[in-house]
């Protein structure tokens, strides 16, 4: 049986780990890849293995699935822009077909079809932990199936994405039948699905910006607030290795909460007060991220601290 075939508009890192672990299992057929230009759709394409690189969205053939892997500024930019490429006006592609609702890269000659009823259409998803499928409405009110998948893992390299993918978990939301065609897909290359509600995506999302973005932050301030006190330069990579391994181990092993030392663990207040002052005098911004995160580790210190009913 011939397999689905696959079309990619945006084919940065998200992209790139995707398709390729696709294209490594067999799972899809990867087709046309559009980007921000030809060279890096082609770059694009070599890392992936397969593909053909496009220049514009009616260069595009049909296709049973599209993945939208562009930043979350330009989805309902790219949605719309691909939902006009897609209707019988005014461009030359005649829109959706009555039994795959996919695009067309040529003019049907005599009448036109009306678009295909909704769960008829392609399915079209994009990649944001943030936003939620209604940001491909314009898709939808062509029939097509649409839906967000967000897989929580740091995307620093395709290549190690590649490597690090077996075991991350993605979250689904979205249409049911987009949602339904996309889990074993997903699951095919080691994800573990689950779904989210679209009124929870930015709760979500920001729990995955914790959990990872402001890790980089706070190496950061820590070590330049170092640098700021006279410790030698050369020791900070050591002691960025040491204390963030012994750090994750501990977490990993024990939970957060159990995991967590320092003065709000003892409940000293008052070395906080201190700190935060001497922070605030060096930095501002991190004199407030400072009190912010003490009193967030004060509440889990006390909660920790409390019996078991």
């Amino acid at each position: 049986m011939a397999l689905h075939t696959l079309n990619l508009v945006g084919a940065g890192r998200v992209g790139q780990t995707l398709a390729r672990l696709w294209q490594q299992q067999g799972t899809f057929a990867i087709q046309d890849v559009l980007t921000t230009s030809q060279a890096s759709a082609q770059a694009a394409c070599g890392f992936i293995g397969a593909g053909t690189p496009v220049a514009v969205p009616q260069a595009m053939r049909a296709a049973d699935l599209w993945m939208l892997a562009v930043p979350d500024a330009q989805l309902a930019q790219v949605a719309q822009a691909l939902a006009q490429t897609a209707t019988p006006h005014p461009a030359p592609l005649a829109g959706l077909d009555a039994s795959g609702g996919a695009l067309r890269t040529a003019p049907v000659p005599g009448p036109q079809r009306p678009p295909a009823p909704c769960g008829a259409g392609p399915v079209v998803f994009h990649c944001s932990g943030a936003l939620g499928a209604e940001q491909l409405a314009p898709l939808a009110a062509l029939g097509w199936r649409t839906a967000s998948a967000h897989c929580i893992l740091s995307f620093a390299q395709a290549a190690t994405a590649v490597a690090q993918f077996a075991g991350t978990p993605c979250a689904l939301e979205g249409d049911g039948d987009a949602c339904n065609t996309l889990r074993p897909a997903f699951c095919a290359i080691g994800a573990q699905c689950f779904d989210l509600e679209s009124q929870h995506k930015l709760l979500y999302h920001a729990a995955a910006v914790f959990a990872t973005n402001f890790l980089p932050v706070l190496q950061t301030v820590a070590e330049d607030a170092w640098l700021a006190t006279g410790v030698p330069a050369q020791l900070i990579p050591g002691l960025r290795t040491s204390l963030l391994a012994k750090a994750v181990a501990n977490i990993s092993t024990l939970g957060p909460a159990a995991a967590l030392t320092g003065p709000a663990a003892r409940g000293d207040t008052a070395a906080i007060a201190r700190q935060a002052l001497a922070v605030g005098a060096w930095d501002a911004q991190a004199g407030a991220a400072y009190e912010a995160l003490s009193a967030l580790a004060l509440r889990i210190a006390a909660h920790r601290a409390k019996p078991l009913a």
